[in-house]
């Protein structure tokens, strides 16, 4: 009788434990119900801003926390919370209007990329609803961006419990916001975000990713050993951006407004970058303190690494103000603490010797000069085949036809000069000098067009003669400029295609050729500007 009473009452206490799915639902809720029976490895790990998510499973990932069976538990289960199709439910409880200005984002758009290849491809980028990944058909453009470019956008869905450097794309807030997925923890969500999150995208195209660390990509060698990326792009050692060399990380200068906030309002990428670079190293704008800080930032406050108070002056940018939180300005000048791994550097101010404030440089942007290296590809054909196969990044699935791609003329070097909307002179590159074949077309068609890019390749400055003797700074290509009876004179050193020009030129003397962009307002030099260049004394 006593050993039966004995049994009785220690079965009671298993079934009635915080640790039995059936009779423990009670006590359960209040730690993350039925969820952690199976997964109590996944309470840890969590940043502290997310801490009271580890006795809430059901608060992001939905489910049923009270079901007794896997079936039920898992019913209405969201294992990717923050993919952009579950992003309001999941994290807009909390960030609603970030995740409201993330689905405009161009980011997840992509309504630069939408619009310019639709005008180069079909003659123009269709209603201004349509103009985004969202709502592609299967137009010339279209098909291309379906199969080669609508992966870099935060809409694609993250489907795997991992991290893949090279080929990460999307995954809405988790595209930026999980740096690690441990095996014995909860991936920690948080907004220390590393370089690694930006590099499945922006490798691409612009290369910024590649470059900014001194990698530089190349064509195939014919012979002898180069360093290649996972993914089988060949690439070499150039050198790298100061700011990365110091320790700096993509986030250090890039803001949550640029890449999250006001790209929403924003029709191309370069309208969207919120910081410049005299935001840091010569800000002349007005200061904001503690007390005047902009109220919709005001979460930032929290993230202040150094001792503040209501008398603390902050530098803020000059395009959206927002306040420069990881600067602290001291008696001895501005320190930048970095954001990840807590360095402090001293930002260096404008020589006032090398920066005077000469009529004849006013208009230069920084990176006309402080860019060591642009990357730049001078010849692309692309070709569709109706009877092939490939991956459609809308559908996310294997489709009928493919564009095939070839590349040549490959160089990483000082690009071409050019006026941007702003009447400054900026760096530009070759968006695409390309021939291209399609089916529904009489014959190819050919484009050479020119845009402008920040590399981040900053470095001490481009000698005078690169830009005052050189061809390739006037956007004329490789070649020898003479004067001949007071006219100036282009022999290039590269072979005419198809417009006419040189296959690495922008334009021409007389500006009669060439000068495309994919953003009105953009422009190669005039004959003017150029004999204003060629003209300059050197010291």
């Amino acid at each position: 009788m006593r050993l039966r009473t004995l049994l009785t009452f220690c079965l009671f206490n298993v079934l009635s434990s915080p640790l039995h799915p059936v009779f423990g639902a009670e006590v359960n809720l209040l730690s993350g119900g039925s969820c952690l029976q199976c997964h109590a490895a996944k309470r840890a790990g969590f940043s502290a801003a997310h801490a009271f998510a580890s006795n809430d499973c059901v608060g992001c990932h939905a489910g049923d926390d009270q079901a007794i069976t896997e079936d039920g538990a898992h019913h209405g289960l969201i294992a990717f919370p923050g993919n952009l199709n579950n992003a309001g439910r999941a994290c807009g409880t909390c960030h609603a209007e970030r995740v409201a200005s993330v689905d405009e984002n161009l980011m997840h758009s992509g309504k630069g990329i939408v619009d310019v290849t639709r005008r180069l491809l079909d003659g123009s980028a269709g209603p201004d609803e349509s103009v985004n990944f969202q709502s592609l058909g299967h137009g010339v453009a279209d098909s291309m961006l379906r199969k080669l470019c609508a992966s870099c956008h935060l809409g694609q869905p993250k489907t795997e419990h991992q991290l893949d450097v090279m080929r990460d794309r999307g995954g809405g807030c988790l595209a930026c916001h999980i740096n690690d997925y441990p095996e014995g923890a909860h991936p920690s969500l948080t907004t220390q975000v590393s370089d690694a999150r930006c590099f499945g995208c922006h490798s691409r195209s612009g290369r910024i990713s590649l470059s900014y660390t001194g990698l530089a990509e190349v064509e195939a060698p014919d012979g002898g050993a180069r360093l290649r990326l996972p993914d089988g792009r060949h690439v070499e050692q150039n050198a790298a951006d100061v700011h990365y060399l110091a320790g700096m990380a993509c986030i250090d200068c890039h803001t949550s407004v640029g890449l999250m906030g006001a790209a929403a309002d924003a029709d191309h990428q370069r309208q969207a970058v919120d910081i410049a670079c005299l935001d840091c190293h010569g800000n002349r704008h007005r200061n904001v303190g503690l007390l005047d800080w902009p109220f919709e930032l005001n979460n930032m406050k929290k993230h202040i690494s150094f001792a503040a108070n209501e008398k603390t002056s902050f530098l803020v940018t000059g395009k959206y103000g927002t306040p420069l939180w990881n600067i602290e300005l001291r008696s001895d000048g501005a320190w930048l603490h970095t954001k990840n791994s807590g360095r402090t550097l001293k930002v260096p101010g404008l020589d006032p010797v090398s920066h005077s404030e000469d009529s004849d440089h006013e208009r230069l942007e920084c990176v006309a000069c402080h860019s060591q290296w642009a990357p730049q590809c001078f010849g692309c054909h692309m070709e569709y085949d109706a009877d092939g196969s490939q991956w459609d990044h809308v559908e996310r699935e294997m489709t009928v036809g493919r564009w095939n791609e070839r590349r040549s003329n490959v160089r990483n070097e000082l690009g071409t000069l050019g006026v941007n909307q702003d009447n400054r002179i900026e760096l530009f590159v070759p968006g695409m000098v390309m021939t291209a074949a399609h089916p529904d077309w009489q014959g190819e068609k050919f484009l050479r067009i020119f845009a402008p890019l920040s590399p981040h390749t900053t470095g001490a400055s481009r000698t005078c003669e690169s830009c005052h003797r050189s061809s390739v700074a006037l956007g004329l290509g490789q070649g020898e400029i003479t004067e001949r009876a007071g006219e100036l004179h282009f022999q290039p050193a590269n072979d005419s295609l198809q417009d006419g020009l040189p296959g690495d030129a922008w334009t021409n003397l007389e500006r009669s050729l060439g000068g495309d962009t994919p953003v009105p307002g953009h422009r190669p030099l005039s004959r003017e500007e150029m004999e204003a260049v060629l003209e300059a004394v050197l010291p």
